[in-house]
């Protein structure tokens, strides 16, 4: 069976764990394949409401093999963490299975990340503080230590030891304490102890299931506009969130790949720094954020909050080759007299659809809005897309157009039971 990926297609917190763990119905494994625990999956059963990291949203159906892929870097207390919780609250862990090629995230990454963003004086970019940059530079760098280490002890120690010493070093240069390294290398071997049963060799582990006609889900976290090629750089994470991540990130061949769902939200928000075209300062982007509940399920930090931005997700629907699209968080728009679509910049006096490569330029612009009617009812209950306000389907069908994509599936609330196909 081939594959299909599921990615983001703003800046991110469009509702991506919530189609996974919808997808999950159909599939046998779902990959993560890129970034750290700087993103936050939040899906909701029943009355219960869960917040993942790390391990991929297959999680709560037992049948589903959960990979975390090669193209993560993966902070090993933060997923020994991670996992105790999801054991506590009554789901088998058996099912995970964590690279041998992912890059570790250990103590000093997140204080080396911490360190960078307090230097960084007006060119902040909202990083989570988790460490995720310094280990892709130490990835790049090929200093990191990855997920085998894991399962030799004597190496991983005498790896840490290094890496701590060296890291301990530049924080001397800074007057920053330094890292106590015998106190966290006991926290690393219990760590260890507890994830080494499951590292194994992920890339063989999923083309075989691809062989054996099983199918399969890649799990992207962040979003196009974030991905360090093709977001609004500097103001990006440090991996490559498009779809065609996936295939370095969980090592599967491009002609393996089938579909690309691509999740887009009804509005447009952001967490962080960065330039946001169609972000609202009034009223309206209070609204958004209060009945959006737009706070981030990693950092807590409220979102910003604009209308949606139809030429920034064009191109990332045009990168990530969506052909299947999947609206969130439509009934958010409930309240609205009339919505705003951007469907334009205009640059020093130019009209332009395209989406520009330079963060300044793109803080310049001025959105070109067009103006739709909204419903004004409540569409919460609304279980088919037949059952749709017709300004609804129409807000749908326009956004769709504007972004070249086909509508697949539409959400209308946070459960299981709130989302269908069009």
């Amino acid at each position: 069976m081939p594959v299909d990926i599921l990615v983001g297609t703003q800046w991110g917190d469009e509702g991506k764990g919530k189609l996974i763990d919808v997808l999950t119905r159909d599939v046998d494994m779902v990959v993560r394949f890129q970034g750290g625990n700087n993103a936050g999956h939040t899906v909701e059963i029943g009355d219960e409401h869960y917040v993942l990291h790390l391990v991929p949203s297959g999680i709560f159906r037992p049948n589903v093999v959960n990979v975390i892929g090669n193209g993560l870097v993966v902070d090993v207390l933060g997923l020994v963490e991670e996992m105790k919780g999801i054991a506590a609250k009554g789901f088998s862990i058996d099912n995970i299975r964590l690279s041998n090629r992912a890059q570790l995230i250990f103590e000093y990454h997140k204080r080396a990340d911490a360190l960078k963003e307090s230097n960084a004086g007006t060119r902040k970019i909202g990083t989570t503080k988790r460490g995720i940059g310094p280990a892709y530079a130490d990835k790049m760098n090929r200093t990191g230590i990855r997920g085998i280490d894991l399962k030799n002890p004597i190496r991983l120690e005498e790896q840490f030891r290094a890496e701590a010493e060296r890291y301990n070093k530049m924080f001397a240069e800074h007057n920053i304490a330094p890292l106590n390294i015998d106190e966290e290398w006991a926290l690393v071997r219990e760590a260890a102890a507890f994830l080494s049963p499951y590292v194994c060799d992920t890339v063989y582990l999923v083309n075989d299931a691809i062989k054996a006609g099983k199918n399969v889900l890649c799990e992207g976290a962040q979003a196009a506009l974030l991905d360090i090629d093709h977001g609004t750089y500097p103001f990006v994470t440090s991996s490559n969130t498009v779809s065609g991540g996936a295939c370095t990130g969980a090592g599967i061949a491009p002609q393996k790949i089938r579909d690309t769902w691509g999740v887009i939200k009804a509005y447009t928000t952001r967490v962080g720094e960065g330039p946001f075209p169609t972000e609202l300062f009034d009223e309206n982007g209070e609204t958004l954020r209060k009945i959006g509940h737009e706070f981030g399920a990693t950092t807590g930090r409220p979102r910003r909050c604009g209308w949606f931005d139809a030429v920034a997700s064009r191109y990332a629907c045009m990168v990530d080759g969506v052909n299947k699209l999947a609206v969130t968080k439509l009934d958010v728009l409930d309240q609205f007299e009339q919505i705003g679509v951007c469907v334009a910049y205009e640059i020093n006096g130019r009209v332009t659809k395209e989406f520009p490569a330079s963060a300044e330029e793109l803080a310049a612009v001025k959105p070109v809005l067009e103006w739709l009617p909204g419903w004004k009812e409540d569409i919460s209950a609304v279980t088919s897309y037949d059952k749709l306000p017709e300004n609804a389907k129409k807000y749908l069908a326009r956004i769709a157009e504007l972004v070249d994509s086909e509508l697949a599936i539409i959400s209308v609330g946070p459960r299981r039971d709130q989302t269908f196909e069009v």
